[in-house]
């Protein structure tokens, strides 16, 4: 009897400890792959993750729409890819992305840093059906600012008639376009840029980031420019399905993600100081003003339709003017 008790114990450690140690495959996008800055920042998430009882796999795709696919159909544990797309699973998260809602970096830092503090810890999980989701994570790739093939598009008034590229899953996107009396072109992240230096689109937002992988420069030509006003803000969501990871390693893996912020911030800075001060075009304080007035209209219109969470507008808001506190939205109540 003894010796039965004695083999079903160490029978049931040993299972537990595979349990324990089951690896977690997380699955990772970037648009240069393994050789890109996402996925090497994944990287040393997994290494640090040991630390807290898990083992990652990490799996890069270049293809976004792909991974969300296989998410679903449960070959990823967990995933890590835009926040525009993440927002199906976390709308609190998701909307840090809403359309002029952080318009520079001192802005992103204190929304990322405010969403992943444990007095969120419920916003960061949702439930849909039997599945959990749980926000480990939010990384910056930084703002997004419209390219433009003609120098001549200066102004909100010049977007009309434009054809723009806008993400075929992003509803947020493509409201947007049709505000300004322009032409939304339904486009992948793995497709828009090239839509843009085919001369199939005329305008196209996206990050510093892919100026260069992409080779943005191609659809600028001698006559375009890159807008210098972010039109929002673009990070990435590391979300997994709990009960596949050790208990607690979502808190322990938001902790490790604002550990790494500044280092995360310091890349937006360098890539964005990387291209060419001959593409860049300021707008005047006019201009700017139009566009914050017409982005602010847009992002309280999409809150009312479901589209953002009107936690995060309000958290948003409050961030905008702690860092500005002159502009002119800071008096105005709606967010």
């Amino acid at each position: 009897m003894k010796q039965a008790f004695l083999i079903l114990s160490t029978a049931m450690l040993f299972n537990l400890s595979n349990v324990a140690h089951a690896n977690s495959n997380v699955c990772v996008f970037d648009l240069l792959g393994k050789s890109g800055e996402s996925y090497k920042f994944l990287e040393e998430w997994a290494l640090a993750s040991k630390s807290w009882g898990a083992n990652i796999d990490l799996t890069a795709y270049k293809d976004e729409a792909q991974l969300d696919q296989d998410f679903k159909a449960g070959v990823c544990d967990g995933f890590y890819m835009t926040s525009m797309r993440a927002r199906n699973y976390n709308k609190f998260a998701g909307s840090i992305d809403a359309l002029g809602g952080v318009p520079n970096n001192a802005i992103a830092k204190k929304a990322i840093i405010y969403v992943l503090d444990k007095r969120n810890q419920k916003r960061l999980i949702t439930k849909s059906g039997k599945d959990t989701y749980e926000v480990a994570g939010i990384g910056q790739i930084g703002p997004a600012y419209l390219f433009v093939r003609d120098k001549a598009v200066n102004s909100v008034e010049k977007l009309n008639g434009k054809k723009i590229a806008v993400m075929e899953f992003d509803q947020a996107q493509k409201i947007m376009v049709k505000r300004v009396n322009a032409v939304p072109v339904m486009s992948e992240i793995s497709n828009f840029v090239k839509k843009f230096n085919q001369n199939e689109v005329d305008v196209v937002p996206a990050p510093a980031y892919a100026f260069k992988p992409l080779e943005i420069h191609k659809g600028l030509g001698n006559n375009g420019a890159m807008v210098n006003f972010p039109v929002l803000n673009v990070t990435a969501d590391l979300i997994i399905r709990p009960e596949k990871f050790p208990d607690g390693f979502a808190a322990q893996s938001r902790q490790w993600f604002v550990r790494q912020l500044p280092k995360s911030f310091a890349m937006v800075q360098r890539v964005e100081a990387s291209i060419p001060a001959k593409y860049r075009m300021e707008l005047d304080k006019e201009d700017k003003e139009k566009y914050q007035k017409l982005l602010r209209d847009a992002r309280m219109d999409l809150t009312q339709q479901g589209i953002y969470d009107p936690t995060m507008m309000t958290v948003l808001k409050k961030a905008r003017c702690t860092v500005e506190r002159t502009n002119f939205e800071c008096s105005l109540g709606g967010e």
